[in-house]
């Protein structure tokens, strides 16, 4: 049976304007922080070599901003994944991320499944953390991790 393998690549997350925030419905005010980075294409392989799963348009976002009076921080990562010939064979085990100052790893953030529901077609996938103001203030780069998968081929 194939398998999807364990596969991570690095982002790169520097202080950015606070715009383009407007569909995440961050609340702007003039204290609010932001940091982003984006990475336009990585690919999950299988055992065999091949390529099992395309991410892309990956986007971190960042945002230290003040809410009900509440400073408060989150991270926001979106991309697009393509279950290219296969499908998993009991749900899928997603993503997850790890934050990071340098080369110290700051926070580990499961983010969980991906909306996947056939092979061969492209999926919108969003999700959001709440993160310490600290981890925020020295978050400089972001661990993308793809899990492991054991999947079937429909082709």
């Amino acid at each position: 049976m194939p398998a999807l393998l364990l596969s991570t690549t690095a982002i790169d997350i520097k202080p950015a304007k606070p715009h383009g925030l407007a569909d995440l419905g961050v609340p702007l005010t003039e204290a609010t922080l932001v940091k982003k980075g984006k990475l336009a294409e990585f690919a999950q392989s299988q055992d065999s070599g091949k390529v099992g799963r395309r991410f892309q348009n990956i986007r971190v976002t960042a945002v230290k901003t003040t809410e009900g009076g509440v400073e408060a921080s989150k991270l926001i990562v979106a991309f697009e994944v393509f279950g290219d010939d296969n499908v998993p064979v009991v749900g899928n085990q997603g993503v997850a991320a790890v934050l990071h100052a340098g080369e110290q790893a700051l926070q580990d953030l499961p983010l969980g499944s991906l909306f996947l529901p056939y092979a061969c077609a492209w999926y919108e996938n969003r999700y959001a953390a709440d993160i310490s103001n600290e981890v925020f203030d020295q978050l400089d780069r972001l661990h993308f991790v793809a899990q492991a998968d054991d999947v079937r081929c429909i082709a």
